[in-house]
């Protein structure tokens, strides 16, 4: 895995600002390695805030849990998760944030990509700041691909490490593999001020799921920030499935059958009647049979 340098040009000492034009132009410098990157367009760039940001946005992350938390234990679907929502935070991160869903930041990644007439989620759905413990993981998944309450296509995702002295036998890279899950063509470790864009499609998979070896006082820490674009038709457009998870070829039979139960609940909301979904979810659990039939569309993780 090879990542470029680039910092962005934010002065952050009255507010946050950043000339749009100067970000875009340095988003197209960069476009080129995003696009033809494998195993699906993305980019690693080191170095991304500046120093006394990054720094700044480290002091404020919240330690302490907060009311509105969203925490995850679900197993290979995400485990020993904090989801930590901006707006709950104090003045200076709910600035930093809305910064990221600002005009120059659009420009910037609009640059990069070559996908014009970005959208930011107000809501920040899915995403601020997010903190993985000792134990956790996140499976290799696809992520959903529609904003339902905004009726948005997802187009990226941007993520921004916030780990000091990050050593790799704690695991927690982030894996990026290729379209058939056979093979992890790129491993990203999440290092002190790292940022990573990738496009989200219906096989972009990519996760961190070996569970984190960490000291017990380390956390996984990082910045996620999620951009869609309009359209008219996207419920014909794109299936409204939820995130979809895959297991890797070396994980045992538990995990898989995981990941397949996954799969199988997203393909019975994409096929079957509203009815039968209905009378699934009363179950509490997809039967076997119809478990294993919807799972058979899952490929490399069966």
């Amino acid at each position: 895995m090879s990542a470029s340098a680039v910092t962005l040009p934010i002065d952050h000492h009255d507010g946050f600002t950043m000339d749009p034009a100067e970000a875009r132009g340095l988003g197209q410098l960069l476009a080129d390695d995003y696009a033809k990157a494998d195993p699906f367009p993305h980019i690693v760039i080191d170095d991304f805030l500046p120093p006394e940001l990054i720094r700044k946005i480290f002091e404020h992350f919240p330690r302490e849990k907060l009311d509105s938390d969203t925490v995850f234990e679900l197993g290979y679907g995400g485990h020993h998760k904090r989801q930590v929502m901006p707006e709950d935070c104090d003045g200076f991160v709910r600035g930093f944030f809305h910064f990221m869903n600002s005009r120059p930041m659009l420009q910037f990644l609009e640059g990069l990509t070559g996908i014009d007439a970005l959208i930011p989620d107000p809501y920040f759905t899915g995403g601020g700041f997010h903190e993985t413990s000792r134990g956790g993981k996140l499976g290799i998944h696809a992520d959903f691909r529609i904003h339902e309450q905004l009726n948005l296509q997802r187009r990226m995702n941007l993520l921004i490490y916030l780990n000091e002295d990050w050593d790799d036998a704690w695991k927690g890279q982030l894996e990026l593999w290729d379209k058939g899950m056979k093979e992890c063509r790129a491993r990203v470790s999440p290092q002190w001020n790292r940022c990573v864009v990738f496009s989200t499609d219906a096989d972009t998979w990519h996760g961190h799921p070996d569970e984190l070896q960490t000291p017990d006082h380390v956390k996984r820490r990082s910045i996620a920030l999620y951009y869609y674009t309009a359209s008219k038709n996207i419920y014909r457009e794109v299936p409204s499935l939820s995130t979809m998870y895959q297991a890797r070829p070396e994980d045992d039979i538990s995990i898989r059958r995981e990941a397949r139960s996954f799969r199988a609940e997203q393909y019975l909301r994409d096929w079957a009647p509203p009815i039968m979904v209905r009378a699934v979810h009363k179950l509490g659990r997809i039967p076997g049979k119809l478990r294993r039939s919807f799972g058979s569309f899952g490929g490399a993780g069966n």
